[in-house]
């Protein structure tokens, strides 16, 4: 049979024995977080990538071309798409409507036959048939074969049968669901990371247009907000995007694409002057953050081919010491996308991919493309190789700087910071370290702590910006040493230069304590540039916050109150004064930790009964990449237009 003959079987049978059952939904309102992760902001929006991962199969297909995301005021969605249409037929082995197999049986759906889909996104997912378990109500419309199909659910459960409400001369799948409130503690979706997503799936499924629409709220000229993705070319649209603000060392970024022992693998890599090594990996367009074999096999023929190229050209001749796999990788942006059938997925978070054939598949197809390219593109390897032997140059003093750092904490506990005020408990998952701005604050907070568990480091004003900083001026920075000899880490192994040695680590939560103003909130940002390149493993554990101290202190008479946002403020004086007369009402503005005595910062910031800790996650690696590049780096017009959408008022301190 033919490519062409197998296409329109495959067209022509997607019918209801497609859909293959493998079990029930009883567990997933018993146990959610099972299913999507947890009950908050993340799961929440975890629905929507689960319904529109089922247009995407359909995309990956070649059968659909638009997908449109809609936020409801009632933060209800619609997703819609002009695919084939979910199958409606009779189910053989459950005796009901395809349709309702696929939204009442968990893991139920055409993915699951391998005659239906090559590969499928939602292969990581549990299924649309979850979102319809953890909706209050979802309603599916299905046009194919010539007809309107509809179904309606309450809590997971068919209100009637499928039935035909109309015509249609179109195909395509609309889905809309009511989160139950009842479940998620979050309910509010965010169009930001929506987008984001959709952004992504843009990218990675290059000629699939990909809209939302929030209808909650308006744009600058009046029509309801709203973005709209396509991609013509893909993945190295997606490079442009991620370093748009750095400065690149080749015109193009460098794009590979093709299949190696049936797997299809798809790469875009850009050098640019950074000094950060930006790797994104996607299986089935899966953000695998914790890597995995796709990952090795880049790297490992990245590596092989560049150095093989390096030492054939001879400019590695002067060279007083060895190169290894992180200079190859210095300053490099890249993106590897492959489709696997069947993924096997492993790690913390189980985003790391196990599949022992795809590392070879990547390698094979990295060293053949690569090596092309090298040979016809004199110019720009020469460019990488040059950019190489900077990297093992800058790394060779680094490993000086971080060996002198490192000596002080061979042993735990011994050589610590001066400044450090530790706590007397051992435990790490018992303690807590502040990261003050300023010796003020950080005298204050010694004062006010509970120093059985909780430590005090105070940082003398703006550390270094890794983001422009070659890696032994990190090691050089007083600050940065000072974090890692407190955190008792330590970096480096055999394998990677770069790993972090977690074992000696002293606290299981990281507090990031800066003052309430524009310079505080330079100093956090800093702060946390530099975690989000050197120390992401403690944000992906969870170890990684912000403290909140309150903006106000309202005070009438004997009473006071603490206030964190103006709309505290407000009704908090409207609640003082009902009148509408301030009289006798005293506002007091705080810009700094410092303006708090001990017993103050206690009350509203440190003591664990009362204080809100703002815990850092990264919803998005790639977007989180592009953003401290933005905020970080040299381009003052990108990230003036970034705060001028992202500011909710203005606030110059003077």
């Amino acid at each position: 049979m033919t490519e062409e003959e197998k296409n329109l079987s495959a067209k022509e049978n997607y019918n209801a024995d497609n859909i293959q059952v493998l079990e029930g939904l009883e567990a997933v309102r018993k146990r959610p977080a099972m299913y999507i992760g947890d009950i908050s902001k993340r799961g929440l929006h975890h629905l929507v990538y689960e319904v529109v991962d089922n247009s995407i199969d359909e995309a990956l297909a070649g059968y659909c071309s638009e997908i449109e995301v809609f936020i409801h005021t009632d933060n209800a969605i619609t997703v819609t798409d002009n695919g084939r249409g979910i199958p409606t037929g009779i189910h053989e082995k459950e005796n009901k409507s395809a349709l309702e197999v696929v939204m009442t049986v968990l893991h139920a759906g055409g993915k699951f036959d391998k005659g239906s889909y090559k590969v499928s996104g939602g292969l990581h997912g549990v299924g649309v048939s979850c979102v319809n378990a953890l909706s209050s109500h979802v309603k599916v419309t299905v046009n194919r074969e010539g007809q309107t199909f509809f179904q309606e659910y309450h809590f997971g459960k068919p209100v009637e049968a499928v039935k035909v409400i109309g015509s249609s001369t179109t195909t395509g799948t609309t889905t809309w669901f009511k989160p139950d409130d009842g479940i998620f503690t979050e309910t509010v979706y965010d169009f930001d990371i929506l987008s984001n997503r959709l952004r992504e799936l843009a990218f990675l499924n290059k000629g699939i247009r990909l809209t939302i629409t929030d209808e909650r709220a308006m744009d600058e000229e009046g029509n309801l907000l709203s973005n709209s993705f396509f991609s013509e070319e893909g993945l190295k649209d997606f490079i442009d995007y991620l370093d748009a603000t750095r400065e690149k060392l080749m015109p193009d970024a460098i794009t590979i694409e093709g299949e190696k022992s049936g797997i299809p693998v798809e790469v875009a890599m850009q050098y640019n002057t950074s000094f950060a090594e930006n790797l994104h990996s996607y299986v089935n367009n899966i953000n695998t953050h914790e890597g995995g074999t796709h990952l090795s096999g880049f790297r490992r023929g990245l590596t092989r081919t560049l150095k093989n190229y390096a030492e054939r050209s001879g400019m590695l001749a002067k060279l007083k010491f060895d190169i290894n796999g992180d200079d190859f990788r210095e300053g490099l942006t890249a993106i590897i996308s492959v489709k696997v059938a069947e993924p096997q997925f492993e790690g913390q978070t189980k985003t790391k991919l196990g599949n022992s054939e795809v590392m070879g598949a990547v390698d094979q197809m990295i060293s053949e493309s690569l090596t092309n390219y090298l040979e016809e593109n004199p110019k720009e390897a020469k460019t990488i190789v040059n950019k190489v032997i900077l990297a093992a140059t800058a790394r060779h003093a680094a490993r000086k700087a971080r060996e002198l750092v490192q000596r002080k904490n061979v042993l735990s506990g011994s050589g610590l910071p001066g400044k450090l005020s530790d706590c007397s408990e051992r435990d790490p998952e018992q303690c807590e370290i502040y990261l003050v701005e300023g010796d003020s604050a950080g005298g204050t907070a010694k004062q006010g702590r509970d120093r059985r568990f909780q430590a005090i480091l105070p940082l003398r004003g703006k550390i270094l910006n890794v983001e422009k900083a070659m890696p032994h001026k990190i090691f050089e920075s007083e600050e940065i040493k000072n974090i890692y000899t407190a955190l008792g880490i330590t970096i480096g192994t055999e394998e990677d230069s770069k790993a972090l040695n977690l074992e000696r680590l002293r606290y299981h939560k990281i507090i990031i304590m800066t003052d309430a103003d524009v310079d505080g909130s330079h100093i956090a940002t800093l702060i946390l540039t530099f975690f989000f390149r050197h120390m992401n493993e403690l944000i992906e554990k969870g170890y990684v916050y912000i403290a909140t101290p309150p903006f106000y202190l309202v005070k009438k008479g004997k009473e006071q109150h603490y206030c964190w946002t103006d709309e505290e403020r407000d009704a908090l004086i409207a609640t003082l004064s009902p009148n509408g007369k301030d009289s006798g009402i005293h506002i007091q503005r705080y810009k700094g930790l410092g303006e708090m005595n001990a017993e103050q910062l206690w009350a509203t910031t440190m003591d664990p009964e009362v204080r809100t800790l703002r815990q850092v996650t990264i919803e998005n690696g790639t977007e989180a990449d592009r953003v401290f590049s933005m905020l970080m780096g040299d381009e003052v017009p990108p990230r003036r237009e970034f705060i001028e959408q992202n500011a909710k008022y203005a606030n110059i301190d003077t």
